[in-house]
């Protein structure tokens, strides 16, 4: 939260100055054209510096520089916002929040990653959002379990396309897979705990929050050690096997919910969280 604060300042002073400077270069070239309009003929001097920089691609261009410049500004301020949010480092004490609220400024962060590189599709992103009432918990704390389970989401992804690039024996990223299924990840949120039958219960004072991929699965003896400290299935200093263990300790411990994953190899992946309304106090 204090980085954020001390980015959002300077960028803050950026994006307020670029509006008046659009209206002076506004300014500045409604007279330029009145110059062009009234000295048709301009000194030989005038008229080779007027070619050399290009004056009529300048004209044209600057106003669109000046756009994407503000655009890029107000990107930053609403990336600054979402972090502020997302960390909620001065809420210490459970109260009531926007489980969709968190999930969007997560989303925001890693929008990135979900954007289409060479020879890679871009995720596509499914929103399955229920109606939700607002959930008494550690709004910091819950955002992260979104964080850390999203990001794995995406790694299983990326992980699975480069499985098939390896087993063609292919080494170029550029190269379109064929017959590859498009990637997506899947958020659904309602209200109700998930019965033994994976439908909900019917519980009103409960919501489960489930986030699904088409990545490879897994097989039984990695998902009965998802949770174990220090597990990973990544390699040497990609992972540090902490993500999903800290994410059991946050909703199971310090919410008194449930949090266990679905999977099968072939099959994809989905992770259930489950929260009480009414929150838990650890």
């Amino acid at each position: 939260a204090g980085v954020a604060h001390e980015i959002n300042n300077p960028v803050t002073f950026i994006y307020g100055n670029l509006t008046p400077a659009s209206q002076y270069i506004e300014g500045l070239l409604y007279l330029l054209t009145l110059y062009q309009q009234h000295y048709p003929q301009p000194a030989a001097e005038i008229q080779a510096e007027r070619e050399a920089i290009d004056i009529d691609f300048l004209v044209e261009d600057l106003p669109k520089i000046l756009s994407s410049m503000k655009m890029g500004a107000n990107r930053i301020r609403e990336i600054v916002l979402s972090l502020r949010n997302f960390s909620r480092l001065d809420e210490a004490e459970i109260k009531p929040v926007d489980i969709h609220e968190g999930l969007d400024n997560t989303l925001l962060i890693l929008q990135s990653r979900f954007k289409g590189k060479p020879g890679q599709p871009e995720i596509q992103l499914i929103k399955e959002y229920g109606p939700l009432p607002k959930v008494e918990c550690y709004a910091g704390q819950i955002n992260q379990v979104f964080m850390n389970i999203l990001s794995n989401a995406i790694d299983a992804l990326e992980e699975a396309k480069g499985e098939r690039r390896r087993a063609r024996g292919e080494n170029s990223s550029s190269l379109p897979i064929p017959s590859c299924p498009l990637p997506w990840i899947r958020i659904r949120t309602e209200v109700g705990k998930i019965s033994s039958s994976g439908l909900p219960s019917g519980n009103q004072d409960w919501v489960t929050i489930r986030i699904a991929d088409n990545g490879p699965g897994m097989p039984q003896t990695v998902k009965e050690r998802l949770f174990d400290p220090f597990f990973t299935t990544k390699p040497v200093g990609q992972g540090t096997g902490l993500g999903l263990s800290i994410s059991y300790q946050i909703v199971v411990e310090k919410h008194g919910g449930r949090l266990w994953c679905e999977s099968a190899p072939g099959q994809g992946t989905e992770f259930f969280i489950e929260i009480p309304i009414f929150g838990h106090r650890a």
